[in-house]
């Protein structure tokens, strides 16, 4: 064997390079200056500098493509790992600034009412103590004004408003049920003193519940709700017509059921019978229709007006809309842009902590009442408290107790106007009687988001 020829293997030929048919020299280096077919020359003449890429010492001492720097299997991974890397870190810019865009959007919506905090704080000492725990209570507002937006359902007249629809929810502490008790706005209540836009004091009055709205704004309605119940409002919201049209729209319309066909052109509805699927237009018309619907009575709109909430939450949590972003986005959109709260919560992360607390109570523990009434004494068409049943909800729930809600034929009444407690827990239990439980929950006719619209 040939001295200049190695013993042992050579690196694997490189498959492009014609011109060097072994694969180069011998590992380690070039080959010496006397071995024929040497890059070096003829024979006694000094071995010429590899240049970049032959493979040679300038190499490195590698003398194959695959071991070069930058080149070869690992080189590819690396590569291949930093592209990635680039890429991912681009799409996770783009989200978060995407989601703190849609964030900082959905939380300049809301607005804070600020002179409704200083006036109750003006008022604090008169106030009923907080609730011990987590429960909680909101007081939510429907205004009924026809300045702006909202001129397309009544006159104007100067931008003066009435709360249309006012409910006080009940948060219990656990998390695991919600009652929201409607305040009729023919009620005759006690409305104290209090202080109008421009700043006078109005005088202690005994008057139509929603009047506290005209005169004194969301202050003067929570203090009024506040010494009718001796409940502490903990929070509260406004919500204008516009924002509840946009959130029926979001979760792409809710079920409702007439008995009849229903054609009112004032509340700009026309639907036949049946089962329907109200869009929000329809169903602003369909909540506060009063003359085309039912016997008219502001009485059997609101029963009309909670069942229609208790079918809304049902379709947000049946439709998973609460535990998915992209579906949740609209309606956080749609309820934000006509929100008005209080500072306490007048973020979207206060408003998401509230959503999250309320998302596993089920639907049948999501319960609509209407605080027990009757035609008042000295006016049929107004409404007074019947007591002791109405002094006992608002017992229960201070204490955040529980209360047993069923429809009025169960309850034991027909007639809604005199619906109220039944002074009997759902199993039929008597007052009293401790023995299959020592507070029996007094049931009041009402109804659940689990409810079928077409059941009854």
């Amino acid at each position: 064997m040939d001295a200049d020829v190695s013993d042992s293997p050579g690196t694997p030929a490189e498959p492009d390079r014609p011109d060097d048919p072994a694969g180069g020299g011998p590992a380690g280096g070039s080959r010496s200056a006397s071995g024929a077919g040497g890059r070096g020359g003829a024979a006694g003449e000094a071995p010429r500098a590899s240049a970049p890429g032959d493979g040679g010492p300038a190499a490195g001492g590698a003398g194959t493509w695959g071991a070069r720097p930058g080149h070869g299997p690992r080189a590819g991974r690396r590569r291949w790992l930093r592209r990635t890397a680039l890429a991912a870190s681009f799409v996770v810019l783009v989200a978060a600034g995407a989601g703190w865009w849609l964030y900082k959007k959905l939380d300049g919506n809301i607005t804070t009412d600020t002179s409704a905090a200083a006036e109750l704080k003006a008022y604090e000492k008169e106030r009923p103590l907080p609730v011990a725990g987590d429960a909680q209570n909101i007081l939510l507002i429907g205004s009924d004004t026809r300045s702006g937006d909202n001129s397309a359902y009544g006159r104007d007249d100067g931008g003066s408003q009435r709360s249309d629809t006012t409910i006080l929810l009940h948060l219990a502490a656990d998390r695991r049920s919600a009652t929201a008790v409607s305040v009729p706005r023919d009620l005759m209540v006690e409305i104290p003193g209090c202080h109008t836009d421009g700043g006078k004091e109005t005088k202690e009055r005994f008057a139509q519940f929603n009047s506290a709205f005209e005169l004194g704004g969301t202050a003067c309605t929570i203090r009024t709700v506040e010494k009718m119940t001796g409940i502490r409002v903990d929070h509260h919201m406004v919500i204008d017509f516009n924002g509840f049209k946009d959130m029926v729209d979001a979760v792409d319309g809710v079920e409702v059921c007439l008995k009849a066909p229903v054609d009112d052109a004032d509340a700009h509805l026309k639907l036949p019978a049946g089962r329907q699927k109200l869009d929000g237009e329809e169903a602003l018309g369909y909540v506060r229709a009063r003359k085309s619907i039912g016997n008219g009575s502001d009485t059997e709109r609101m029963d009309r007006q909670q069942k229609f909430l208790g079918a809304l939450v049902n379709k947000m949590q049946s439709n998973g809309v609460l535990l998915n972003p992209t579906r949740l986005y609209p309606v956080l959109d749609a309820a934000t842009k006509s929100l008005t709260t209080d500072p306490g919560l007048d973020s979207l992360r206060d408003l998401y902590d509230l959503v999250r607390g309320m998302r596993n109570v089920p639907t049948e523990k999501v319960q609509f009442l209407t605080v027990p009434r009757r035609a008042y004494h000295a006016d049929p068409n107004r409404d007074e408290l019947v007591q002791p049943d109405a002094d006992r909800l608002f017992d229960q729930l201070r204490k955040d107790e529980p209360v047993a809600v069923v429809p009025a034929e169960v309850a034991g009444s027909g007639d809604p106007q005199e619906d109220h407690s039944s002074g009997k827990d759902p199993s039929g239990q008597e007052p009293g009687d401790s023995r299959e439980s020592p507070t029996p929950a007094p049931t009041y006719s009402g109804s659940n988001a689990a409810d079928d619209p077409c059941a009854s």
